[in-house]
């Protein structure tokens, strides 16, 4: 409990270079992460040193964390994604084996953790948008209303909500922008 708590208390700089605080994210996050990778390449060892390189690279790069931009989790699943992604380009240009398939069901499966990915950055990046922005952002991409329907219910021209759609995607992208994303 006392090491979970360095996470929350401590400075940014000083997060996730202390061993204590590397530890305990360790202890959160390993697991999940590690399961995603194996998910992702379908190799128990693969998965294993891509997770070892994920708290490698956290720990060189402890002081670029920044809670204000991104959870933990966030930041350390855009570095799982991108090490599993240095793992699966080094993996397709070893030299296949006479009668050894190609891996096409591994390219499938990035593709669809990254959806996973992008739905977790998006949902980060919505919370760091006003209200009013996030409610028509949702009405109309995420439920996928009409500016018709939804001006009709909240009793505004729909001009108004193209317009609010327009400043609330603007909105999010510079969000994104800001957790280091290209939307």
């Amino acid at each position: 409990m006392r090491v979970r708590s360095i996470l929350r208390h401590q400075p940014v700089s000083s997060r996730l270079d202390d061993p204590e605080a590397l530890r305990a994210a360790y202890d959160a996050h390993g697991s999940e992460l590690y399961r995603f990778a194996v998910r992702q390449l379908g190799d128990d060892g693969a998965a294993q040193d891509v997770v070892q390189e994920v708290f490698l690279r956290a720990w060189r790069s402890a002081s670029s964390f920044d809670p204000e931009v991104a959870s933990l989790r966030v930041w350390l699943y855009a570095i799982a994604r991108n090490t599993v992604i240095d793992e699966a380009r080094r993996r397709s240009v070893r030299p296949v084996s006479a009668g050894t398939p190609v891996d096409e069901q591994l390219a499938s499966t990035v593709r669809i953790d990254e959806q996973v990915m992008d739905r977790w950055i998006v949902e980060e990046a919505l919370v760091k948008i006003s209200s009013e922005h996030r409610a028509v952002i949702v009405e109309v991409h995420l439920r996928g209303r009409s500016a018709n329907e939804v001006a009709g219910e909240w009793g505004v021209p729909p001009g108004t909500v193209r317009s609010r759609v327009f400043y609330a995607l603007k909105s999010l992208k510079l969000a994104m922008e800001e957790m280091g994303v290209e939307p």
